[in-house]
């Protein structure tokens, strides 16, 4: 790695910076209180080899005699992002995954966690603890909400500002590296959330040695953009691209999902995203599956492609069918749900066969602006849907799950069976499975003005929301009882009826992996075949061998005539009367039937 502190075949210790506004810059040991000076080796870098440090030996730069800072490639700051960064061996621990490998990727079930709030630890090891839970539901990947040294001891960790340095409320590096290699020994791929299109606001000194990482000529909601496009940009895009291959290589991460890449703006070719794809690809890709997985609003279906494409990403956080799905079990169309206020089924039944909902559509949120890509040419497992993830409890004011505001418990459990058994790489949000009641409000540890910056924000962000003008009080982001109230409480998936919602989550997954699983990456067509305008729907999935996988669905209080060819074998349905219903050409409300139908007529 070209950045930070390393370890050297001598047994020294190389340190290098990048700090092209520096005049000088120095090495500064905490132990032995010494200072060495750097040597400019040209365009920026500064550099010294020494045998005064060793694996956990603590250090920061000094700047032109006059600022001291923490490495921007730390691998460890055990206090803190202002305190001084730790050597780290990259080479100890002692992993036994040498034959793992994850399942293709169509095949997968992620299950996004926040490590903090997910045990009663709030550790690595704490999730390491509860790994064959996960293996039993049916998860075959974990995904971490970012671990980029934060400020404070809480948060979600978008405001990281040592990419390289998981944050030490958490653990050691080698405790996280435990827990991976504990999940590969269960049959479990794990995934990380990062985040290329800002730093947070509280520990980042870059502005001081290293303003080119920032341009003015892009604008991003945080403030300045990352410099991908101008003067100065190689070294820039270097140490996010290294940085994705440290956590791939280093820490035997199975992927990534990409944070928010619609606010990565890059005018160059190839731009950033789609060299950052090839350089996985045909670098720890090459020998084994990775998972890259994009958040990105503006549904460009140019960055998406078949799984394991040299230049593409594998999937995209498909918030079409969030958004359908809520507007549909909730009745709520504030903020962005006015997008898909008048006709979300048939958005809904856009989203499961063709992947977006809008494909180049005006959106009237986005201010009568054209948004998407045609995405219909793209396999179902581009596409990974979900009814609740982080952004989506989060970004509501209250943190409130999808439970509070659901119309009934069978909506839910049909909107379930949809998600669970498409052929669509399903996203679950901790908890979701049984029903967890705990909120998951933002929630952060800044300080001073920077945390009344916030609480202020806050209450901004909500003011588009009818239900919380006037003078509604939200939590408080920065109140420590806000992230204790977003702690899970394991004991409820004993109590009813948090037991009977984990056995259904349970039960779909076993039908899941046992009859759609073997059949998503040979998916050649797939279409909404009938859409009622009650809004009942009928779905098929076509694959290479002429099966078809039907879904029926009427997502309505009030019964509906039947839609699509009820033909095949029945994999699940949400009413025991299935046969009556489907001699009657009827389906109930809130209903979802499945069906198989294979060459040789049908079982």
């Amino acid at each position: 790695m070209p950045f930070g502190a390393e370890l050297v075949d001598s047994g020294k210790v190389r340190f290098r910076l990048w700090a092209p506004a520096a005049k000088t810059v120095s090495l500064a040991l905490k132990e032995s209180q010494r200072t060495f000076p750097m040597n400019l080796l040209g365009d920026g870098w500064f550099e010294t080899v020494t045998d005064e440090a060793r694996a956990g030996t603590q250090y920061r730069y000094r700047i032109d005699d006059q600022l001291e800072v923490p490495d921007p490639a730390s691998r460890f700051n055990p206090d803190d992002v202002t305190g001084p960064s730790a050597v780290v061996d990259a080479a100890s621990f002692r992993w036994t995954d040498a034959q793992w490998a994850p399942r293709p990727w169509p095949e997968a079930v992620v299950y996004e966690l926040h490590v903090g709030t997910f045990s009663p630890e709030g550790t690595y090891a704490g999730v390491e603890k509860r790994l064959d839970y996960l293996a039993t539901l049916g998860i075959t990947a974990i995904e971490l909400m970012p671990l980029a040294d934060f400020p404070g001891r809480r948060g979600w960790g978008y405001d990281g500002v040592l990419p390289f340095a998981p944050d030490a409320a958490y653990g050691t590096p080698d405790q996280l590296k435990a827990l991976i290699n504990a999940a590969h020994a269960r049959g479990l791929a794990v995934m990380l959330d990062v985040v290329y299109n800002h730093f947070g606001p509280e520990g980042n000194y870059l502005h001081a040695y290293a303003p080119q990482f920032f341009t003015d000529r892009h604008q991003t909601p945080w403030g300045q953009a990352i410099n991908f496009d101008g003067a100065a940009s190689r070294t820039v895009r270097d140490f996010f691209i290294h940085n994705a291959l440290y956590w791939l290589e280093e820490y035997h991460f199975d992927g990534l999902r990409f944070d928010a890449v619609h606010a990565i703006i890059d005018d160059s070719t190839p731009d950033f995203l789609t060299e950052l794809a090839s350089t996985l690809r045909t670098g720890p890709g090459r020998d084994r599956p990775i998972y890259l997985v994009l958040e990105n609003g503006k549904n460009e279906a140019r960055y998406l492609g078949a799984p394991g494409a040299r230049n593409t990403f594998d999937a995209q956080w498909d918030d079409d069918v969030h958004h359908c799905m809520h507007v549909i079990l909730t009745g709520e169309t504030d903020g962005y749900y006015e997008d898909y206020a008048e006709e979300p089924h048939a958005l809904l039944c856009r989203c499961l066969a063709e992947g977006f909902a809008y494909q180049g559509e005006i959106s009237k949120h986005e201010g009568d602006q054209a948004r998407g890509e045609p995405s219909v040419h793209l396999p179902p497992s581009a596409f990974m849907p979900f009814l609740q993830n982080h952004d989506q409890i989060g970004n509501r004011a209250f943190g409130d799950r999808l439970t509070a505001s659901v119309q009934s418990e069978d909506a839910l459990r049909a909107a379930t069976a949809i998600l669970l058994l498409s052929p669509l790489p399903p996203l679950l949000f901790m908890g979701e499975e049984w029903q967890a009641p705990e909120p998951f409000a933002f929630f952060c540890d800044f300080k001073g003005e920077l945390a009344q910056a916030v609480r202020e924000g806050r209450r901004r962000e909500f003011a588009r929301f009818t239900k919380f003008r006037g003078d509604i009080e939200i939590p408080d982001a920065v109140s420590e009882e806000t992230f204790r109230s977003a702690c899970l409480d394991w004991s409820k998936t004993t109590q009813a009826p948090h037991a009977q919602s984990l056995d259904f989550y349970r039960r779909l997954l076993t039908i899941r992996h046992r009859d759609i699983a073997p059949l998503t990456a040979s998916i050649t067509r797939s279409t909404c075949v009938k859409l009622e305008a009650n809004g009942a729907f009928a779905v098929d999935w076509t694959t290479r061998d002429g099966a078809v996988l039907h879904l029926l669905a009427n997502l309505n209080s009030a019964p509906s005539p039947a839609v699509g060819r009820a033909a095949g074998r029945v994999v699940f349905a949400t009413h025991p009367s299935i046969d009556s219903a489907l001699a009657k050409n009827e389906l109930a409300p809130w209903s979802v039937i499945w069906l198989l139908e294979r060459r040789d007529g049908g079982r």
